[in-house]
């Protein structure tokens, strides 16, 4: 299947979800010390949390449990039977806290309804496991914004690689000139230029403490309101004319 142009740049733009769509570090804090406190550690500070933010909620209960019990990643990961139970116990409360303390950033509902009713195709793609993915979605009821949702487990494989980019070209008939992939850190421009698609980043969001330019994005915005379609459009002209 392919889209029909519109007079916008791109045809299809993808978008992660933590720290770029919704913001939800609070409540994954609140799983992650939730966790912590039934298994008798200490618990973890909110910017340490987001600093763990980025490859889905197994690889940042690893780097919780390392930092807490004084272990290294390698070695947390090995301990298979205490890291089974413990994700055991962070898979539950995390089920509980989704949706409870996460919000979308600004400008985002608006400016995906204006880019849907566009006919610009919305994908999300995040690494957060598809039953933690729904909930947060749904509990801003932002899914029915979005023609597709992959999630961390949709896929054999988790961004950077970027098999979800091209599954969703090749799905719609997209050029890859006509893609954009908006996010908020070095993994999303890495997926990006894997994929040969252009990236846009905006600097608010989770990078493991480092700030967003680092990474070299094609762009930083402010927020989603220059996702707008008519910024978009002013835009496109602005560069047509230079």
């Amino acid at each position: 299947m392919s889209v029909t142009h519109t007079d916008l740049p791109f045809d299809l733009i993808l978008f992660d979800l933590d720290g770029t769509l919704v913001e939800t570090a609070p409540e994954i804090a609140d799983a992650v010390n939730d966790t912590l406190a039934e298994l008798g550690l200490g618990s973890a500070s909110l910017d340490e949390v987001t600093r763990w933010i980025g490859h889905g909620t197994r690889e940042l209960l690893v780097q919780a449990l390392a930092a807490r019990l004084g272990r290294t990643v390698d070695a947390v990961r090995a301990d298979t039977t205490y890291f089974t139970a413990a994700e055991a116990v962070f898979q539950r409360h995390y089920e509980a806290r989704c949706g409870t303390r996460s919000h979308p950033y600004p400008h985002v509902i608006e400016a995906l309804q204006a880019l849907r009713a566009e006919g610009v195709k919305l994908v999300v793609v995040t690494n957060k496991e598809a039953r933690y993915t729904a909930r947060v979605l749904d509990a801003h009821r932002m899914a029915p914004l979005f023609h597709r949702i992959i999630s961390g487990d949709t896929l054999p494989v988790k961004k950077p690689n970027p098999l979800a980019v091209a599954d969703s070209l090749l799905r719609y008939g997209v050029d890859r000139s006509r893609a954009l992939l908006v996010g908020d850190s070095s993994i999303d421009v890495a997926t990006a230029r894997h994929a040969g698609v252009a990236v846009w980043c905006v600097p608010y969001g989770y990078n493991m403490g480092e700030p967003i330019e680092a990474s070299a994005p094609d762009r930083v915005i402010a927020d989603f309101g220059a996702l707008r379609p008519a910024v978009l459009r002013t835009a496109t002209a602005s560069a047509g004319c230079a």
